[in-house]
């Protein structure tokens, strides 16, 4: 699914133009990487692909790359534009696509506890039968769109990453990172708070990250984000008197791993034991916040 590339807004309104019902679009090749080939007759959808040169080396730049990594817009310069052309998946044929996994389970009371948080949030949540580049959800500053249909698990996985862009990306007082730094944290977030209650996110975090070219190195690079953002979720949908229900079905999985006491009635002594000392009573130890 790392094979469909993420258009400029120029470019989907390009496509929007010629083709209003493409879905997922792709050039030749790569459809046919992926088992499909074009249809005979199909014309292609025209978009601006970048005509990049390599620059030469620069002799003042450090040569011990410990010191210095040359970025991408350090070696290469964008010379203009050419045509280039796509095709929807409906133009062409062939072996059917991978799915991505999907988040299952049942959400519960807590889809309801997370649309009255992105009320609480002062954000406004909306739903539409469709959304720009077939996205399942939409995050625009304010503002959350969802696509209808979805199943509730997926749907409460798509509402938490879109509110995760809210809470950290729609900042007025800081730019915006890289798209495949907000991906990342979004989704990780997602998978964070869905874990947390409970729901099976399978591999659906994974695939997604790495539709973004996400990694080892972006995630760690992210954590202080993903663990803040997370935190503040789980805190509103969760009592925090008792751990969520993922903590709990993890503490009985590692039950039978621990050796078990042999349970004694009470005042008993155990076989070849002096007699039990006096028990000073432990204090009282709170775990409220």
């Amino acid at each position: 699914m790392g094979r469909f590339h993420r258009y400029s807004w120029g470019n989907v309104l390009l496509i929007a133009a010629q083709r209003p019902t493409a879905t997922r679009v792709a050039g030749y090749h790569t459809w046919r990487d992926l088992g499909r080939h074009v249809k005979p007759g199909e014309n292609g959808i025209r978009i601006l692909a970048p005509i990049l040169t390599k620059q030469k080396e620069n002799p003042d730049r450090p040569q011990n790359p410990e010191l210095a990594t040359p970025k991408r817009d350090d070696l290469f310069r964008l010379n203009g534009f050419r045509s280039a052309f796509v095709f929807d998946i409906a133009q062409t044929e062939g072996k059917a696509l991978p799915e991505f996994a999907k988040t299952a389970g049942e959400p519960r009371e807590f889809a309801d506890k997370l649309k009255a948080l992105v009320a609480k949030q002062g954000i406004n949540l909306e739903y539409h039968d469709s959304l720009p580049q077939g996205a399942q959800g939409v995050s625009y500053g304010g503002k959350i769109h969802l696509v209808t249909g979805m199943q509730p698990a997926e749907q409460f996985s798509v509402l938490v990453h879109e509110l995760a862009h809210e809470m950290l990306h729609h900042k007025p007082s800081e730019g915006r990172l890289p798209k495949v730094f907000e991906e990342t944290q979004a989704e990780a977030v997602a998978y964070v708070v869905c874990r947390g209650i409970g729901l099976d996110t399978n591999s659906a975090a994974a695939d997604y990250i790495s539709l973004y070219s996400g990694d080892k190195k972006t995630l760690a690079q992210s954590l202080s984000a993903i663990q803040d953002a997370s935190s503040r979720i789980l805190h509103e949908l969760l009592p925090p008197e008792r751990p969520s229900p993922f903590h709990e079905r993890r503490r009985e999985r590692d039950l039978p791993n621990v050796a078990s006491p042999t349970r004694e009635a009470p005042d008993t002594p155990t076989p070849n034991s002096g007699p039990s000392a006096p028990q000073t009573p432990e204090p009282a130890i709170s775990f409220d916040r």
